[in-house]
């Protein structure tokens, strides 16, 4: 369907009261919106504001607002404007939208005195009015020196259309030359378009298959021969193959495109025995066609597609199944899956993931029980890629001892279990049965815990668990609590951090230096102040540190955080990574932070190149040249 600017542009106007002047007035909205004419709905006085000395501004205003209000009786006005370089588009748009005869004479009464660009878009408002009354003048345009105005013209009498005009057409299009030629052919197309529109099919496809055999750009041959097809119906399917069979690409891709539109059993058909000629890259193309054919769709025939022939062809198959099958393709999936060549397997999981009925999760738990192997540990797999919640069968999978499978049990517990269920992936942390599970454990649960919608009582239960496990166990929950996060998560962390045991401490200072939340902040600084200077002492000050030079936070908050790390830090390299972030952030409070540090020798040098670059970027302010004077440093 095709819509003119008019059309579109008066829908806006319906919808917002304002619009932006043209180029040449005023852009400003609000005072679009002040104007006292935005209010005006009498057309007299409307046109008493064209036909008046008013600003270009105004006028184009009132044109806005004719375009709502306007009759016939306007046109007149509207058409003397017609001329002018910056209101005739205003003027075109009002006349475009006002209905009744006076506005098409107005406007073709324009198109002999007009040349250029005047003319094309008085010739453009004529076409999008559809005025059967302007074919004549139209037609004589055929023949004007500025292929502009010819190009405007041939899309006129497209969207006019009629005989007279299709015919005019036609015998342009035998002899134009140039670009000029391109634009004629478009306006045979919206010929034949209409047409088609009316029943007169057969017309429609002369004019269609005129154009796609001449000497065209491929736009123009693609647009034509999708309406030759479409135009024939059922008698296009010869047609719609060739574009299949085709060795140019762009008509290929048209034969893909047309095959999802044209309706009817017969082109599925057609469609079907075309894969076996196809070459297996076209064939899966072709497949997905089909699958995009709701009204034909034969999930059984795609099913048999999938079952044989070209891998890639195979595939494709699966790959629209996911899109459109149902239960019953759970079992021909699932063989696919378990077959020999592990291309398959992949898209036959994806399919067994992704198609929507509910049915297939169904399919699959009624499987489960009586399956073993290859089959018990796809089915696993499938169970967790589909988040189907079944607790208590993959509990049982996991007394396998087929390590694969209690691997896929644990896994799929990981994406699936709830929260109530929590404490099953903690026991095969803390005490897993098969020693060789432990890390798919601590994987599983480390999943789980993080989409649990309840962190807080998640982190809780974790922690409740680090006092009665191993080392090497303990270890493992804290690293899922740093991943949980939140208070709970912080403080089994920090309690972790300040432990006696030295792996505890390791542990515990690591994951608070990668901690994402402003909050362990504090913790961090009271681990750096409090102890002996140790590796978990400095870890813990540059995770402070960190926290002040990347996290989001308000100017204070950070000014404070940089403020007590200096006071804080310990070694002269830690000292120099605060100066670091001064810089960044510059205000009254850094330049002072950073003349502060001038007190220490280690760190002058760094001290005065970030006051420096404090101070140029804050400018030639009294309070920054007094600070830098008092400290005796030369402003930049």
């Amino acid at each position: 369907m095709r819509f003119s600017f008019a059309f579109l542009f008066l829908t806006a106007l319906l919808i917002t009261e304002t619009i932006p002047y043209q180029i040449g007035f005023s852009q400003d909205k609000d005072k679009d919106k002040a104007s006292p004419i935005a209010s005006i709905e009498s057309e007299s006085e409307l046109i008493g504001i064209l036909n008046s000395d008013s600003p270009g501004g105004d006028k184009a205003l009132a044109c806005k607002r004719l375009a709502i209000y306007g009759s016939g009786t306007a046109a007149p006005a509207l058409a003397n404007l017609l001329t002018d370089e910056k209101l005739a588009s205003w003027s075109r748009i009002a006349l475009e939208a006002i209905p009744g005869k006076e506005a098409d004479e107005a406007l073709r009464g324009a198109m002999s005195g007009l040349s250029g660009r005047l003319l094309v878009g008085v010739i453009n408002s004529i076409g999008a009015r559809a005025d059967r009354g302007s074919v004549e003048k139209l037609i004589e345009k055929l023949k004007d020196q500025d292929e502009e105005v010819v190009g405007a013209a041939a899309v006129a009498l497209g969207k006019i259309g009629g005989k007279p005009a299709a015919e005019a057409l036609r015998k342009s299009l035998a002899i134009a030359t140039g670009n000029v030629r391109s634009f004629i052919a478009e306006g045979c197309e919206l010929c034949a378009e209409k047409f088609l529109a009316e029943g007169n099919a057969a017309l429609a496809i002369e004019i269609y298959d005129e154009v796609r055999k001449a000497d065209l750009p491929t736009q123009r041959i693609v647009e034509a021969t999708r309406g030759a097809i479409l135009a024939r119906k059922q008698e296009g399917i010869p047609l719609l193959l060739e574009q299949l069979r085709s060795d140019d690409k762009a008509m290929f891709y048209l034969g893909l495109w047309v095959a999802r539109e044209l309706p009817g059993k017969e082109v599925a058909a057609a469609l079907l025995a075309e894969l076996k000629k196809a070459t297996p890259e076209r064939a899966a193309m072709i497949v997905q066609a089909l699958a995009d054919r709701t009204e034909t769709l034969d999930l059984p025939t795609i099913l048999q597609v999938a079952s044989s022939g070209s891998k890639e062809v195979r595939i494709a198959a699966m790959s629209a199944i996911s899109r459109v099958g149902d239960a019953s393709c759970v079992a021909p999936l699932l063989a696919f899956a378990l077959e020999k060549d592990a291309d398959l397997l992949l898209p036959a999981k994806a399919a067994l993931t992704e198609i929507q009925d509910e049915g297939v999760s169904k399919e699959i738990i009624e499987r489960l029980p009586s399956a073993s192997g290859d089959m018990q540990k796809l089915l696993i797999e499938v169970i967790g890629q589909r988040r189907i919640e079944a607790t208590a069968q993959l509990v049982k999978a996991l007394e396998s001892s087929n390590q694969a499978i209690r691997n896929a049990a644990l896994e799929s517990l990981g994406s699936t279990i709830p929260q109530d269920r929590l404490s099953i992936l903690i026991a095969q942390v803390v005490s897993p049965k098969n020693p060789e599970d432990a890390a798919r454990a601590r994987q599983a649960l480390e999943t789980a815990a993080i989409r649990m919608p309840d962190r807080e009582a998640c982190a809780a239960e974790l922690a409740a668990a680090v006092s009665n496990a191993s080392v090497a166990t303990k270890t493992s929950l804290l690293e899922i609590l740093g991943a949980v996060g939140g208070s709970k998560a912080l403080e089994a962390v920090r309690t972790a951090a300040k432990n006696a045991d030295p792996q505890m401490k390791d542990v515990g200072s690591r994951l608070l230096g990668d901690w994402m939340t402003i909050d362990a902040a504090p913790v961090l600084l009271e681990l750096a102040t409090t102890g002996p200077l140790d590796k978990y002492q400095v870890r813990a000050m540059r995770g402070y540190i960190r926290i002040a030079r990347q996290f989001a936070m308000s100017e204070k908050a950070r000014i404070e955080m940089c403020a007590k790390a200096l006071d804080a830090a310990k070694q002269s390299a830690e000292q120099k990574l605060v100066i670091e972030i001064l810089p960044r952030f510059p205000n009254i409070e850094t330049l002072k932070l950073a003349i502060k540090a001038l007190d220490n020798p280690e760190v002058k040098a760094e001290a005065t190149q970030a006051a420096q670059a404090i101070a140029q970027k804050l400018g030639d302010k009294k309070e920054v040249n007094e600070l830098m004077s008092n400290a005796g440093i030369a402003k930049p």
